[in-house]
């Protein structure tokens, strides 16, 4: 008789142990997917980031190229400083354009 009680008593513990056990599954399992959820939302996010960085990046040369045509027009307005680098930026700056049409051409 004793050998029975035994075998339920362990019956029982191994019972509660497998209920604990899927417990821990159950709560690994929400976890993961709440983790697979913020890994969305985060590799969504970094593509907007990545898009505005873009975006700034264009602006910031769009603006240094105004800036540097500023200076040129600033310094052929009157300016007698920087004459030769004036001249020399105008050369760069046709160079560029000229790269420009060679691109263009090449893509037609």
């Amino acid at each position: 008789m004793y050998e029975v009680g035994y075998y339920f008593l362990m019956m029982e513990k191994n019972e509660t142990g497998i209920v604990v056990l899927e417990q821990k599954i159950i709560d690994l399992l929400n976890k993961l997917k709440g983790n697979h959820l913020d890994l969305v939302t985060f590799q969504d996010e970094n593509e907007v980031l990545k898009a505005q960085n873009i975006s700034l990046e264009q602006q910031l040369s769009s603006l240094q190229e105004e800036n540097k045509s500023l200076k040129i027009a600033n310094n052929l307005l009157g300016s007698n400083e920087g004459t030769q680098e004036t001249k020399s930026k105008i050369n760069n700056l046709i160079k560029e354009v000229e790269n420009c049409i060679q691109q263009v051409s090449e893509m037609n």
